[in-house]
């Protein structure tokens, strides 16, 4: 193999890459080949050392193909090293040196959005990560000592679930969450009297898009994606100082997460909340305003909701997914969500929400919105989207960009999922986890 990537100064007319990226993370990485055709590609292992070989048919080795190997950093947690030579005549071959057994997914993907036909290798860990576990070890963490016990294979849904400490979770106060204007003019009912919980809260906090798909933009060239991993930090890390609740970030780097496997990552966690984080955008820059919205089972409430979930739902195709490899169960499960989601309680959760946000900033509309929204389709946890403003709207990007401000949302999605909990308290959680 030496020998023949030794010739890479050759090259043989052919189809050009037009761009390489490499997006490391944790889960996974993914290293992308985009070109004006699709590519055609086999790949295999070899062990001992542990190596990823892909052959590229009919591609010119040319120089975007040839800076690969300086995009992966040292701090990659897969890939070691990447060589690229020619291998034989009218063949480029790519040679991934990895650091521990991985289990690769390699698929092409057709145009969408701005980027043309891409050759995607998604390098996964053999053995994945317990997010289970992940949430629970941080040493700063309270439950720490937990982690401490053997770890149970939380990937098997009939694996019993960790026993979490004791804490109480105390009512809002009346002074800490203020309406909004738009809140303030209709009649309240009598406060009921605040419900105690008996346990740990977990928070899903999922910051939208990332990796290839980097959501709206704003005139100011601010991407969304960047935006909702900022707030969705901010947000956990004062949801983590909270004695009875914790946070796990779906999406903890510049990487794409596939809408299933957002919705699958926060039932494995046992989250009791789910909390998506979005910048709106729009064709004309006066929209502005922040708005919630949960599932619908029936429709859209308004015909830009409906594109909105429209547009949400076809990061699918912008981020990249291998729908040739989902799994059988998940799939099932997309399909008869929308008939079990616990759209009522996500209807409670996201108008405490918006009754928070009325005092950071205007409110696009007074009343929580619905649509299909793929993200919000878990059956048995109460979700919500927040688009925390319109990065199409020039004095909202510049709004969204500043660390006080994405602050004050943090704080206000924090205040409306406290409110939500004190008059809400999750129910006590099971020891045997249920099925997903």
């Amino acid at each position: 193999m030496a020998a023949a990537l030794a010739v890479a100064g050759v090259s043989f007319a052919g189809e050009k890459v037009l761009s390489t990226r490499v997006w490391p993370a944790q889960e996974y990485t993914r290293v992308t080949l985009e070109s004006a055709r699709a590519i055609k590609h086999q790949f295999f292992f070899v062990p001992s050392p542990e190596r990823l070989v892909v052959d590229l048919e009919g591609v010119d080795l040319d120089e975007e193909l040839k800076s690969l190997p300086e995009k992966v950093g040292a701090d990659d947690p897969y890939i070691q090293s990447v060589r690229v030579g020619i291998n034989r005549p009218n063949v480029v071959r790519i040679v991934f040196d990895l650091k521990t057994e991985v289990k690769p997914s390699v698929f092409a993907l057709a145009p969408a959005g701005e980027y043309k036909n891409r050759l995607v290798l998604d390098i996964y860990p053999a053995k994945p990560p317990d997010p289970l576990l992940a949430l629970l070890a941080p040493p700063t963490d309270p439950i720490a000592e937990i982690a401490k016990a053997p770890p149970t294979e939380a990937t098997d849904p009939a694996a019993p679930v960790p026993e979490l400490p004791v804490t109480k979770l105390a009512p809002a106060k009346a002074e800490e969450a203020p309406a909004p204007q738009a809140a303030r003019e209709a009649p309240k009912p009598a406060p009921r009297k605040a419900a105690k919980t008996d346990r740990l809260v977990i928070v899903a906090v999922d910051a939208g898009h990332g990796g290839e798909d980097s959501g709206a933009r704003g005139r100011g060239g601010t991407m969304e994606k960047d935006v909702t991993l900022a707030i969705a930090r901010r947000l956990k890390a004062r949801i983590d100082k909270e004695p009875n609740m914790r946070a796990v970030l779906v999406r903890d780097g510049d990487y794409y997460v596939p809408l299933a496997q957002r919705v699958a990552k926060s039932r494995r966690v046992h989250a009791d909340l789910f909390v998506s984080i979005h910048a709106d955008g729009w064709v004309r820059p006066d929209a502005r305003g922040s708005s919630v919205f949960a599932l619908s089972e029936r429709g859209a409430t308004s015909t830009a909701a409906r594109m909105l979930a429209q547009r949400e739902n076809e990061s699918d195709l912008i981020g990249g997914v291998n729908i040739g490899v989902q799994d059988p169960v998940l799939a099932r499960t997309l399909l008869d969500l929308s008939l079990t989601a616990t759209i009522n309680d996500s209807l409670k959760l996201g108008r405490a929400v918006l009754s928070e946000l009325g005092d950071v900033n205007a409110l696009h509309k007074g009343s929580v919105e619905q649509a299909g929204f793929a993200v919000l389709k878990a059956p048995d946890v109460p979700s919500i989207l927040v688009e925390t403003a319109f990065i199409s709207n020039p004095a909202e990007e510049k709004r969204l960009k500043d660390p006080s401000y994405q602050d004050k949302i943090a704080n206000a999605i924090l205040g409306g999922l406290k409110r939500y909990l004190a008059q809400n308290p999750p129910l006590a959680r099971s020891k045997v986890a249920s099925t997903p």
